[in-house]
């Protein structure tokens, strides 16, 4: 079960492009898959995978995360792999 949904999101303005259902970017593991911080799908699947790697119960966990992506996620940040393991080193400090 995920997190959080669509509606969930505190950004309202992400690009909603449709991708097929065994595409990567949205059900694999992170990894080195390029990560696109304005693709709505990436960010929400993004967020909840690692809710779950994480065993992450509170809505609030998966809001601060989306955050750090919006706005602390360095620009070369580009894989899902790097995002995750900056998101990991960078928690406490947001």
């Amino acid at each position: 079960m995920s997190l959080i949904s669509k509606s969930d999101l505190i950004y309202k303005d992400y690009s909603w492009t449709a991708v097929s259902g065994d595409n990567p970017k949205v059900t694999g593991e992170p990894d080195s898959t390029l990560f696109n911080r304005h693709e709505g799908y990436e960010v929400l699947y993004l967020i909840n995978k690692l809710a779950k790697m994480w065993d992450w119960k509170q809505k609030s966990s998966a809001e601060k995360m989306e955050k750090m992506i919006r706005n602390h996620l360095p620009s070369d940040m580009r894989s899902q792999i790097n995002v995750k393991q900056w998101i990991q080193n960078n928690w406490k400090n947001y």
